[in-house]
């Protein structure tokens, strides 16, 4: 549905005119609340798996990729998290944006960030996971960029753009030596072989090194970008040049919660890889230290949330994790 609202904003958006859209956007969102609630409840509260295999996606020798969903319990609370949110901004946007005659444009974008995040979170493998990974990027690119006529804006969004380059090489590095070693990408065919290759290690440039370690690490370092954690972290506040429910919508409540979401998700392989936890941990904390020292001298408000952000979800991650 936010894809389909997406489509229709950009073709027809001018011709809908600016209430219009916003209203049709809002309705879609409304709709995906409606069905989220009932998943959520079937699959948290009745107990329920659902694997939905919809089509053969890539075959090539022995790669065989669907293009599949997997509905569990933490893809179905970030899919309920996501949506009222999503639904939250969009109604918000109305009123916030109601002067800017490119809504239609600001509302089709919002749509599609949704869409890819519902992607992101709900795929049952890792190269559909990429695909709605860097469709969120993208989005992110497009929305702090919205006001493209203003300099910093511009310098923002590329800004933004690189450093989640940087930290999706890694996440691309990890799922294909991860492929390379399992000769497959399915959450579950993966996470079912994790524990045989606890004590496997590979040779590099005559150095050895644990397989699951270094995988773990290089998935971390993707959602070190993504989540703007230390050594990747200045995007974020400069991402803050964008209107106010990009930074409401993306960076600090749905988009840099992927890389915390891609770390539980990933949790079967990190729990045979200590020294990947042990990295997890010193990041984490030097993330969170740090983000408390800044947030004692900051006095820009919207900063300020966005350094509050950086304790709260990694607090928030290492919960989930210890639960």
């Amino acid at each position: 549905m936010p894809f389909f609202g997406f489509l229709i904003l950009s073709l027809f958006g001018r011709s809908i005119g600016k209430q219009g859209s916003a209203v049709l956007s809002v309705i879609f969102m409304a709709f995906v609340i409606i069905l989220s609630m009932f998943g959520f409840n079937s699959v948290c509260f009745d107990n329920n798996l659902y694997f939905v295999d919809l089509a053969m996606w890539v075959t090539s020798g022995c790669v065989k990729i669907s293009w599949g969903f997997l509905f569990d319990s933490l893809s179905m609370s970030m899919l309920l998290m996501i949506s009222i949110i999503s639904f939250l901004v969009h109604f918000y946007s109305i009123g916030y944006m109601g002067t800017d005659p490119h809504l239609p444009r600001f509302m089709s974008y919002l749509s599609l960030f949704t869409f890819f995040m519902f992607i992101l979170v709900t795929s049952d493998n890792f190269i559909q996971l990429f695909l709605g990974w860097e469709g969120v990027g993208l989005c992110s690119y497009l929305l702090i960029n919205f006001w493209f006529t203003r300099l910093e804006a511009n310098k923002a969004a590329l800004k933004a753009l690189l450093m989640n380059r940087i930290g999706d090489f890694g996440l691309l590095l990890g799922i294909l030596f991860l492929f390379y070693i399992l000769r497959t990408v399915d959450f579950s065919v993966t996470f079912v072989l994790a524990p045989y290759f606890m004590l496997k290690t590979y040779s590099i440039l005559q150095y050895e090194f644990e397989i699951l370690t270094f995988v773990c690490i290089c998935l971390f370092i993707g959602s070190i970008g993504k989540s703007a954690q230390i050594g990747l972290h200045t995007w974020l506040p400069s991402a803050m040049e964008g209107p106010t429910p990009v930074s409401a919508l993306i960076h600090a409540a749905t988009m840099v919660t992927a890389g915390v979401f891609l770390v539980i998700r990933c949790s079967p392989l990190f729990e045979y890889a200590p020294k990947a936890l042990l990295f997890v941990v010193i990041i984490g904390v030097i993330t969170a230290v740090f983000a408390a020292t800044i947030g004692l001298v900051q006095n820009d408000l919207k900063k300020s949330n966005c350094v509050l952000y950086y304790k709260s979800t990694w607090v928030y991650g290492f919960h989930m994790w210890s639960l």
